[in-house]
């Protein structure tokens, strides 16, 4: 069986962090994903709102580093949740469990408000590590990352 999902778009607000009873750290968060089609009466591109939750290190990644506005790339598996409301309806939810979640802008379109000039996708090369570890924006210290002093424009390969 195969359940993958890659999704990519902007936060509707800002990731909120609980801790489970054990002190696991988990994160919701949702995103708004456009469609890649426009709706054939009004030309506008429809909005689908999907709900993400991530674990553990994604968790704290994702409520450190991100904020409402920002591209994120959230690669996981759909999971459906049956529960039942408040007036004894059963309802049944659809959200995204998070394995990895990547930028999906630049640091400089984040600082100007998370909307980089229309560019979709942007490609910013941070990420979280495939374990579901850290990643670190340009000028934070880690020691997965270095800065490239001397680059004389030649590809290495």
């Amino acid at each position: 069986m195969l359940n993958r999902i890659i999704i990519m778009g902007r936060l509707a607000r800002d990731p909120e962090l609980r801790r489970t009873q054990n002190g696991t750290p988990v994160a919701s968060f949702r995103l708004a994903v456009d469609r890649d089609f426009k709706d054939k009466t009004t030309g506008e591109r429809s909005t689908d709102w999907i709900d993400v939750v991530a674990w553990r290190q994604t968790a704290e990644f994702v409520s450190r580093f991100f904020t409402k506005g920002r591209m994120a790339v959230v690669e996981g598996r759909l999971q459906m949740r049956d529960w039942t409301d408040k007036d004894g309806n059963k309802r049944t939810s659809a959200e995204v469990v998070a394995d990895n979640v990547y930028f999906g802008d630049s640091k400089r379109d984040a600082e100007n408000g998370g909307y980089g000039g229309g560019s979709y996708g942007g490609g910013s090369g941070y990420s979280s590590a495939p374990a579901g570890g850290y990643g670190a924006p340009s000028g934070e210290s880690h020691s997965e990352f270095a800065e490239i002093d001397d680059v004389d424009g030649e590809l290495p390969f």
